[in-house]
């Protein structure tokens, strides 16, 4: 018991020397919470090093159930500052006379409103139509989109100070709402959405259910956190550089940027209106379709062949082990060596689906990207450049970094990077034709709430260099929960997206081929 308080005085007093020494050393210790279990003593105390404290709470009442001499496991009944009721258990072993902890779990009352996560939620905010193919289905709203009688707040405090509430629904809103779902609330981005970490200085990092203590990806960091968890079914959300491919790809989501201007971005904030796009997350790749068949025109859609192609260059973008999941996947593709019995009944079989990849040299990746940042960064400016500029200190460190590089972009280099985009969309689509160019949706898994800037940087960099082909050529990318990496220090694998980029106007069918794609990948491990 003087070992069990003295851990308790230490968590809530954020001693992080002694909690790491009340917990026992080496890769076996677990913890675990709602958002998921943590294994090893390094990886928990990085944990606990990024959280920033734990919430305050007393402790009603402590049972203890005896094991053996050096055994026992202790059942805590907590009450937090914020309410309700949360329980904690852990088993204590005593070693060379110290007693620490080696298993830990922690149940704490669910707040009424993550505000990482959330702005603003109803039961439901706006209800649906009646009828539609949509019917029962809930959906959080990127703070972006114009939600009627809510004003619009863009990640950003000081902005959302400013605004009225709107006076209608943005179109991608509506046309959710009249295939009969419902609106749960509007979700947090990060500001002004020009970021893909997920991280918001206001209003914190939403969760990230499918990796414990991992950020969630952004800008549709809160679209993504509340579709991972359970919480609704469809996130609605944009994606300019990849923010809705990247935390589908880290949450381990279906996400679809659709071709750019095919869906109505009326009511919708920008940031790069040549880039900018509107798509959903979902759990599933049916509801996937169904959401975006309430905004596409299905008389403009077309099919997609079996035709794929593969990029070896952008390995090099990759971590190791994003690298070394992706062959493997591909290796399996190409081997074409799964029998139909082999696969899922819904899949399509080998005959079905011929494959055919080919490799493609995209040029240079660096000029690539360069031709998209400096392009979206001009955009981004004359978008938002004045309100930032009469509002200093409104917005966190790497943003508002973003947006001073943007602002010393002159007229020439806009229009240099405007010609370079045009050129490189020409290239891309001479070199792509009608094939599926397939990649991983991100450079890396998602990092970690403790990673340093400079890490995030690098991880960024990566990434942006990935989901910029989309972005240039305006085709849609798709992001699928097909890869997995597994780690020691996790017990559940790890996602990273399976990247589809499809030629214009083949959205829904490109989620049909991913649908194929993922079961032939399951059907391989």
């Amino acid at each position: 018991m003087d070992a069990f308080w003295e851990y308790e005085r230490a968590l809530m007093a954020n001693d992080l020397v002694a909690l790491d020494r009340l917990f026992a050393p080496g890769p076996d210790t677990v913890r675990g919470d709602a958002g998921g279990i943590l294994i090893g003593h390094d990886t928990i105390s990085a944990f606990r090093n990024g959280r920033g404290g734990a919430p305050k709470r007393a402790v009603l009442e402590v049972i203890v159930r005896h094991i053996d001499d050096d055994n026992a496991v202790v059942i805590a009944v907590t009450s937090p500052a914020t309410g309700g009721r949360g329980q904690q258990t852990q088993v204590w072993n005593r070693s060379a006379g110290t007693w620490v902890v080696t298993t830990a779990h922690v149940s704490s009352p669910a707040p009424a409103i993550g505000a990482a996560t959330w702005r603003v939620v109803g039961t439901p905010l706006v209800a649906g139509a009646t009828s539609g193919a949509l019917v029962g289905r809930s959906v959080a709203v990127k703070d972006l989109f114009e939600v009627e009688g809510f004003a619009v707040g863009a990640g950003v405090p000081a902005f959302l100070a400013e605004q009225s509430p709107a006076l209608g629904m943005a179109a991608a809103v509506s046309a959710l709402l009249d295939a009969g779902a419902s609106v749960t609330g509007i979700a947090q981005t990060d500001e002004f959405a020009y970021s893909i970490a997920g991280k918001n200085v206001h209003y914190g990092t939403p969760p990230n259910p499918a990796v414990s203590g991992a950020i969630p990806g952004g800008s549709s960091s809160g679209p993504a956190s509340a579709v991972a968890s359970g919480q609704v079914d469809i996130g609605l959300g944009t994606d300019t550089g990849g923010s809705i491919r990247v935390p589908a790809s880290y949450n381990g989501l279906w996400g679809l940027r659709p071709t750019h201007g095919a869906v109505s971005r009326s009511g919708l904030l920008p940031l790069a209106p040549s880039f900018d796009t509107v798509g959903w997350l979902t759990r599933d790749a049916a509801t996937l379709a169904a959401a975006a068949a309430t905004s596409l025109d299905s008389a403009a859609q077309s099919s997609v062949g079996a035709g794929l192609a593969i990029a070896p260059a952008l390995s090099a973008l990759l971590t190791d082990e994003v690298r070394e999941v992706f062959a493997a996947a591909v290796d399996g593709l190409a081997r074409d060596a799964v029998s139909p019995a082999a696969l899922p009944p819904d899949a399509v079989s080998p005959a079905a689906l011929p494959l055919d990849i080919v490799e493609v040299d995209l040029g240079d990746l660096d000029e690539l990207f360069e031709a998209f940042r400096m392009a979206q960064a001009s955009e981004a400016w004359a978008s938002w450049g004045s309100w930032v500029a009469a509002h200093p200190g409104a917005l966190g460190d790497d943003i508002a970094g973003r947006f001073a590089f943007a602002s010393t972009i002159t007229e020439q280099q806009a229009l240099d990077a405007a010609a370079a985009w045009d050129d490189a969309r020409a290239k891309l689509d001479a070199l792509l034709g009608d094939r599926v160019l397939v990649l991983p949706s991100a450079s890396s898994v998602a990092p970690s709430t403790t990673a340093s800037a400079a890490e995030i940087d690098v991880v960024r960099a990566g990434t942006l260099r990935l989901t910029c082909i989309a972005g240039i050529t305006g085709r849609p990318g798709l992001s699928v929960p097909a890869l997995w990496v597994r780690r020691p220090t996790s017990a559940t694998p790890v996602p990273v997206g399976l990247g589809l980029v499809g030629p214009r106007f083949s959205d829904l069918a490109l989620i049909g081929l991913g649908e194929q794609l993922a079961g032939r990948i399951a059907a391989l491990r």
